[in-house]
């Protein structure tokens, strides 16, 4: 889109909430600020390998964000959508603590899956709460001591809002299939009110100075909640560290009306940002620039399975670059991406593919091409000139073929 002459902001950015950061700091035997730390720098430093042209690679857990989801919070309570309430959650006497989510692992009750989270099945892709789970267990220890007991979170009322999410649904025309069908799953399925509130240490505090909320001293937001809105946050650092505005890109009261925004996902994450997050930014009553085109892929599977990383199951972006050069990588992975179904990655693919395209047809290409120059053209590559007849009919053949 640069090269083509148009602005562009492309925005990224770690995100540090929630379970995964906290355990995974724990198996490395680190404070999670540490351990984000690091993580930070190393997925910014694979980006830039992998010549990723990010204008900036933000983090959740600078203080843009803390702010932009207190304030959504605020802002969706004024407009009747947030509601606190008593929940039962899932206690582990051995770790004494509450276990949110993706702390409790066990069976799902759909499809059967026997490490299915607490939040999600990544088999079946159903959304969960961890007391749905069969045979749960800690996924700190491994304990199976576990009991339900009385907790308080805050709701968003995604049931307040369902009309004017699938309003909101219905109106993008230019969607592929894929990510309006899950969209439309979760719809039809019924919505429900969403906790937003999580018992952990680590996360966008509920609780901001001047706005107490009794009860909630040692809550933190769902990461789910306030990962979106990094989004935001990420353009608002940009602009702080180069001197321009995030209004012009967020804000259709502040320039963003000719702005196409575009989002780039696994299907897995389809769900949140189809009805969850645009439940906070239309639930706010305020005028954010939504999504334009949200661009869904399926899974790219190894041999047979999910790559992952919580099982350290796959390659990945690091270990690649290792390996061969980004440019391999780019064109296999563009090449083969599960669009219309999942795909599989093997090495056995991946070699006929980077020798067959890049090596063989590209390489070849670009040889003849070099030898025409040097036997023709006395190695120097002549003035364009202006086109002529041959060119002209060349450009407009092209046309009617790409039309068609």
């Amino acid at each position: 889109q640069r090269s083509r002459g148009h602005e562009v902001l492309y925005i990224c950015a770690t995100d540090e909430h929630g379970t995964p950061a906290e355990l995974a700091a724990a198996a490395a035997g680190q404070d999670v600020r540490t351990y984000c730390d690091e993580q930070h720098e190393i997925q910014k430093a694979a980006g830039a390998g992998f010549g990723l042209s990010w204008d900036w690679f933000g983090r959740s857990s600078n203080p843009p964000n803390h702010r932009l989801t207190q304030h959504f919070c605020e802002a969706l309570e004024a407009q009747g959508l947030i509601e606190e309430r008593l929940d039962r959650m899932i206690y582990s006497l051995d770790d004494r603590r509450f276990l949110p989510d993706r702390y409790v692992e066990g069976t799902c009750p759909h499809c059967g899956y026997e490490k299915a989270r607490g939040d999600q099945c990544d088999n079946c892709g159903r959304l969960l709460d961890p007391t749905d789970l069969i045979s749960p267990y800690s996924a700190v220890s491994g304990s199976r001591n576990l009991e339900v007991r009385d907790t308080r979170h805050l709701y968003l009322l995604q049931t307040k809002i369902e009309p004017a999410i699938r309003a909101w649904v219905d109106g993008k025309t230019g969607w592929q299939q894929l990510a309006k069908s899950i969209a439309y799953k979760h719809l039809d399925e019924g919505l429900i009110d969403r906790g937003i509130t999580r018992d952990l240490a680590w996360g966008v505090p509920v609780i901001k100075d001047g706005f107490p909320r009794p009860g909630m001293e040692d809550k933190v937001f769902y990461v789910w909640f306030d990962a979106p809105i990094e989004y935001i946050a990420a353009t608002e650092e940009w602009a702080e560290a180069t001197g321009g505005s995030w209004h012009d890109w967020w804000r259709l009261d502040g320039g963003a009306e000719d702005v196409r925004y575009v989002q780039f996902m696994g299907k897995d994450n389809v769900a949140f940002h189809t009805v969850s997050f645009p439940a906070t930014i239309l639930g706010s009553q305020e005028p954010w620039k939504m999504v334009d085109m949200l661009k869904a892929f399926n899974w790219l599977n190894w041999y047979g399975g999910k790559f992952s990383t919580s099982q350290k199951r796959g390659v990945f972006m690091d270990t690649a670059l290792e390996l061969l050069p980004a440019d391999y990588w780019r064109w296999h992975l563009t090449a083969n991406a599960p669009e219309s179904s999942d795909s599989e990655f093997t090495w056995e693919h991946f070699q006929g593919t980077v020798n067959k395209d890049l090596a063989d047809v590209l390489g070849n290409f670009v040889n003849r091409i070099l030898k025409f120059c040097e036997t023709r053209c006395e190695g120097a590559i002549p003035e364009a000139g202006e086109p002529g007849p041959l060119e002209l009919k060349l450009y407009a053949d092209l046309d009617q073929a790409i039309g068609e």
